[in-house]
């Protein structure tokens, strides 16, 4: 996972969400790459995922500071600016993919990141209700003021065997809210 985001994280430090964080293992990636001087806010909707998240702060402590919290990221919820947001295996599962992604530019700070990971893959299926292949990605985060997306990584996924790419946006620098 590490080395399927590497080359969409800017650098070190800052604050982060990784929104539709699980369990956390895409967290604590992005945490290695963070390093110790930033902070990842890791939000969940599933109330064991983030208890599974917390326990895991103390057998597994991650390289950043991670904050786990409950909360269903298609509803209003508050974090401060963040200078990047991880959409892991999180937009598929999002009928209104536009409509989230344009109020992420909101709390993206100008020059901010937006990391997204999903399958390359056009057909709806089971667990991949919403797909989005890159190609559509690039429409709907320029459609939403970030930047054009551009693919950083790609591997197999370990449990399907389906291709997942990682794409980062920015939203421009003196862009307006």
């Amino acid at each position: 996972m590490v080395d399927l985001i590497r080359r969409g994280v800017p650098g070190p430090g800052g604050v982060w969400a990784d929104l539709g964080a699980g369990t956390g293992n895409f967290t604590w990636a992005l945490a290695e790459l963070l390093g110790p001087s930033a902070t990842i806010h890791a939000l969940d909707r599933d109330g064991r995922a983030v208890e599974a998240q917390r326990a895991r702060l103390t057998h597994d402590p991650p390289a950043a500071t991670v904050l786990p919290r409950q909360a269903d990221v298609l509803r209003p919820f508050e974090l401060p600016p963040l200078d990047g947001v991880l959409l892991a295996n999180l937009l598929h599962f999002v009928r209104d993919q536009h409509g989230l992604l344009r109020r992420l530019h909101n709390l993206v700070r100008p020059g901010g990141s937006l990391l997204v990971v999903e399958y390359e893959q056009t057909a709806p299926i089971p667990w991949v209700p919403y797909p989005l292949p890159l190609t559509r990605l690039a429409t709907l985060v320029t459609e939403a003021g970030f930047t054009p997306a551009a693919q950083v990584g790609a591997r197999r996924s370990p449990s399907s065997g389906r291709l997942l790419y990682a794409a980062v946006a920015n939203r421009p620098e003196g862009a307006a809210s």
